[in-house]
């Protein structure tokens, strides 16, 4: 009786009663040997497993600390560590002061936008796919980025004549208005008791193409200058951000408590995804935490919208990505997706600007460039092995 009773020595767990067979096909009792064998492989597994996701971690962590000050680096002119530390002397170099000008003040705040974004994005995508149990679930697929550009572009459009709210934030208010929107409409469309997440991301693909069609009308309505504006907004990048007056400090407080929030809640995730039942089952209001959910969401959506544009793709290769690194876990997906995200999205960011010889490519189309293949990889993934 002592073996099959789940016990703790030394806060160590055994296996639980129904791993150990009570005779094995002989007809007899397991001997001591097989059952401490058994146990042995089942806490090597373990160990192997808390191994694996501490290394991931110290390696993304690693990556993303070195990608914050090598990437600035990089560009089309190299300015090595030898530039950055050297000093200019009594009379300056002008060149050399002006090499260090360019890494602190453009390319390493920069950089630093575009982990941020990148972690929020990454995150918000991860969210979507648990809370829908889907895996192309994602703020673009549902329509929150549409509504949030919506949202900005009537600001752009309509600058002149609208009051700058909140000391100048009248564009990322325009846009967290746009997101809030687009999120009141999925959530009208899709309202019902025993709603599906199917029919959710349904709802989202229409509110989604809805608010496309209304930023191509205002970009019909606009002059030439206010559509240039516009369409160089709606493909996303950082080289029209004001990296001052606290764009960089706002949007890192709002990742900030985001990310807190979700790992937070990171044990309700992995009950969420287990089906609507089970969390029922379990005590957990499943709509309430859907909708604090999608409107936390959509708010960390729409503020980072405002500040680089729609995005796209990064919510949906990085939480993938990182299920494969680091497992479906929550607790361990939630910051593996954070710091993945933030060296995800600055990588691209730092192709967008050394590819071109002239000008910057917008970072939102090196990520649709990769996006597009892997959108496609996990469609075929998908019809191979159902329910993936």
């Amino acid at each position: 009786m002592f073996l099959y009773t789940p016990f703790r020595p030394f806060g160590l767990v055994v296996m639980p009663p129904q791993t150990f067979p009570r005779r094995n096909v002989f007809g007899k009792i397991p001997s001591i040997h097989y059952v401490f064998t058994h146990w042995f492989r089942c806490r090597t597994t373990k160990r192997e497993l808390t191994m694996k996701s501490f290394f991931s971690f110290f390696f993304l962590g690693a990556l993303v600390l070195g990608s914050l000050f090598v990437l600035p680096m990089m560009g089309r002119n190299w300015i090595g560590p030898g530039i950055l530390f050297a000093e200019a002397g009594e009379n300056g170099n002008a060149l050399l002061l002006q090499e260090q000008r360019i890494y602190w003040e453009m390319r390493f705040p920069r950089t630093v936008l575009a982990m941020l974004t990148g972690s929020g994005l990454a995150l918000a995508g991860m969210v979507f796919q648990a809370l829908f149990r889907n895996p192309l679930a994602t703020p673009y697929t549902l329509g929150i980025a549409s509504g949030a550009s919506f949202g900005a572009s009537v600001f752009l459009l309509y600058s002149p004549w609208v009051p700058a709210l909140f000391f100048g934030m009248g564009q990322s208010i325009y846009a967290l208005g746009g997101a809030l929107l687009a999120t009141w409409i999925v959530y009208l469309l899709s309202r019902s008791k025993d709603v599906s997440s199917e029919r959710m991301l349904l709802a989202g693909v229409a509110v989604n193409f809805f608010f496309a069609s209304l930023v191509l009308f205002l970009q019909y309505l606009a002059d030439p200058a206010q559509t240039f504006r516009m369409l160089r907004y709606t493909m996303g990048g950082f080289e029209g951000t004001d990296m001052g007056g606290g764009t960089i400090q706002r949007l890192g407080l709002i990742v900030l408590i985001s990310c807190g929030l979700l790992f937070f809640l990171s044990r309700e995730l992995n009950v969420i995804v287990t089906g609507n039942d089970r969390a029922t089952a379990l005590g957990i209001d499943v709509q309430r935490f859907r909708t604090v959910l999608f409107v936390l969401t959509s708010l960390l959506v729409g503020m980072i919208v405002a500040v680089s544009g729609p995005i796209g793709f990064v919510g949906l290769m990085v939480p993938h990505l990182c299920r494969l690194l680091i497992g479906p876990d929550h607790r361990r997906l939630v910051p593996a997706t954070i710091l993945f995200g933030a060296f995800f999205l600055a990588a691209c960011d730092t192709l967008a600007r050394s590819v071109l010889t002239v000008g910057v490519l917008p970072t939102g189309i090196v990520t649709s460039l990769l996006g597009g293949p892997f959108f496609l990889w996990l469609l075929i993934r998908s019809e191979r092995a159902p329910g993936v």
